[in-house]
């Protein structure tokens, strides 16, 4: 499979997935520990691809995503920002709100 269908795969199949460095309990970078920790005080779970562990991805996911840092968090298929964007967007409250909406949406249909 070639990298971008298998991260078109992912960010399909995962409705929120963070791609990071390291994971969430063993981040490997300032900013992805930051980026986790904003996910895991959202209390809703969460689905993550460690890019050290996946060279292809963290080299092609820039050029698809056009946006060319790491952590990236992509909720519903569309890229929603990096450590910069997602501090604001949880300051304001507003990280929270999309994670719940997004999370209890997925349960019901999941159910």
């Amino acid at each position: 499979m070639e990298t971008v269908d298998k991260i078109k795969q992912q960010i399909t199949e995962n409705p929120i997935i963070v791609y990071m460095k390291g994971s969430p309990k063993l981040p490997s970078c300032g900013f992805s520990s930051q980026v986790a920790q904003m996910m895991i005080n959202c209390d809703e779970q969460f689905a993550f691809v460690d890019v050290l562990q996946h060279p292809d991805i963290r080299t092609e996911l820039p050029k698809f995503a056009n946006w060319p840092t790491f952590p990236q968090l992509w909720v519903e298929g569309e890229l929603v920002g990096g450590c910069d964007i997602l501090t604001e967007m949880f300051q304001k409250g507003e990280l929270q709100s999309l994670i719940k909406e997004t999370a209890v949406k997925y349960k019901t249909e999941a159910e």
